[in-house]
């Protein structure tokens, strides 16, 4: 390959800035704007994912001071409902104290500090398991058990309210941050509501929701679903139907974007698929099988997906799938927003998160939620949470996933061999492309600035 046939910034225009060209419906202008960011080719040393001291770092100086994403605002639906969030040693409550307002705890008892809740549901009030200690939705303290014993809790009672996580919300997202002097959300967040303007992912339901325990460091999982540059070893079968090498990347503040075309073959591939064959392998049939529809002749597999996608969502969206182009509903938008949070663009449903599993710096959660439109009316109930153990595959016990299990399970597979090289590597330092690993080396740099504030 030469750099004209891929994404590389060296060969000027982005090429898939030239696949946009062909569109046949008008192009958001958000989908036309590029970086001009480049970061040092320096190596990430290789202590980040395996040492200790460095995840004591992370959550001395990130998981305490940066926004992160804890739940959707569905899933706290209705008052009362209560949400348990945890990250590395630390554990969160996220309330609806009232149908407008959302609070987050703490998790512990200001008593003897006992973990106030350990599962999700609705409740009229939160009591301690262990002795009873008692506090109203809104924090405010309710009950003293024995309160003749604690005149001087009542005494001090401003001490004794349940003390509370900055909360803040986008794109029907709720957000903690336990640092009482961070900087408000919606300056963190930067310009990504603005690219996610035309998408709406607040009225949006949560049709799926599978989470994983993975044996690696966190960073490990969240970087392999920042870059289509593994896709050629890890996921062949899907050459024929994506642009892999030809993916833009683009970095901006605290958040990244990268865009992969799909119905268009890879640069990799030595011979050249049809439409209908790009079109096969996207609707997850093999190459030989039985169409799920075949492309009318003198139409493209991008048209064509484009003008399956208008028909199947216009009873749900109405005519503003008029108003979306084809690259829309083909490509792969995928954002980062740092740390962990990986929302998704257009009507790609998927939402990744990434965090430590509880306080071991070698094993991670990784979360897959769908986010599909819903109808004007009733929002159809949010999925609750499949858990799937660190032996279990995504294809086998996670279904909801339909296809993209099977991809899950072969991107997975390679992780904890990441981990166990990462252990055992002479070479002090993993080395980053340039470009098509510039997510990867994004969160890196915002993690430098992150570990070096006091």
């Amino acid at each position: 390959m030469t750099a004209l046939e891929t994404g590389h910034p060296g060969a000027g225009r982005p090429p898939y800035q030239q696949i946009l060209d062909t569109d046949t419906h008008p192009v958001p202008e958000v989908l036309r704007r590029t970086s001009d960011v480049r970061f040092s080719d320096a190596d990430i040393p290789v202590s980040r994912y395996t040492s200790r001291s460095f995840h004591e770092l992370e959550k001395e100086r990130v998981w305490s001071r940066v926004w992160q994403m804890a739940c959707r605002g569905e899933d706290i639906g209705e008052v009362g409902d209560i949400l348990r969030y945890d990250i590395a040693d630390k554990s969160y409550l996220i309330v609806r104290t009232a149908p407008d307002v959302i609070k987050a705890y703490y998790n512990a008892c200001l008593h003897r500090g006992r973990m106030l809740r350990e599962y999700d549901g609705r409740v009229n009030e939160i009591r301690c398991p262990f002795h009873g200690f008692c506090w109203e939705l809104d924090g405010r303290l309710k009950q003293v058990p024995s309160d003749w014993d604690f005149p001087h809790v009542y005494a001090r009672a401003e001490e004794f309210q349940l003390p509370e996580v900055k909360v803040g919300t986008w794109g029907g997202f709720v957000f903690i941050n336990p640092d009482d002097e961070c900087e408000p959300l919606e300056s963190f967040l930067g310009d990504l509501p603005d690219h996610f303007a035309g998408w709406d992912l607040e009225n949006r339901y949560k049709s799926a929701h599978a989470a994983k325990i993975i044996r690696c460091n966190w960073k490990v999982a969240s970087e392999a679903f920042s870059e289509a540059l593994h896709v050629v070893a890890t996921h062949p079968q899907i050459l024929p139907s994506i642009g892999d090498a030809i993916t833009q990347y683009d970095v901006w503040g605290n958040f990244s974007r990268a865009i992969s075309p799909n119905n268009v073959p890879s640069p990799h591939l030595r011979w050249t698929p049809t439409e209908q064959q790009m079109f096969d392998v996207r609707t997850d049939r093999r190459l030989g099988d039985d169409p799920v529809q075949v492309i009318p002749d003198g139409m493209t597999a991008r048209e064509f997906t484009a003008q399956v996608g208008r028909q199947m969502w216009r009873p749900v969206v109405g005519d503003r799938v008029d108003r979306m182009c084809d690259a829309e509903f083909n490509d792969s938008i995928y954002y980062t927003l740092f740390p962990n949070f990986h929302p998704w663009g257009a009507f790609n449903a998927i939402t990744y998160r990434f965090r430590p599993n509880g306080d071991d710096h070698e094993s991670c959660i990784m979360e897959c939620m769908f986010l599909l439109p819903f109808a004007e009316g009733r929002r159809p109930p949010a999925a609750k949470i499949n858990w799937l153990g660190p032996d279990d595959s995504w294809s086998a016990h996670a279904p909801e996933l339909g296809s993209l299990a099977r991809v899950f399970d072969q991107d997975t597979f390679n992780l904890p061999r990441m981990q166990e090289g990462l252990r055992t590597m002479k070479k002090t330092g993993v080395t980053l492309a340039n470009y098509q690993e510039l997510k990867v080396r994004h969160i890196h740099v915002l993690l430098d600035e992150w570990i070096s504030r006091d």
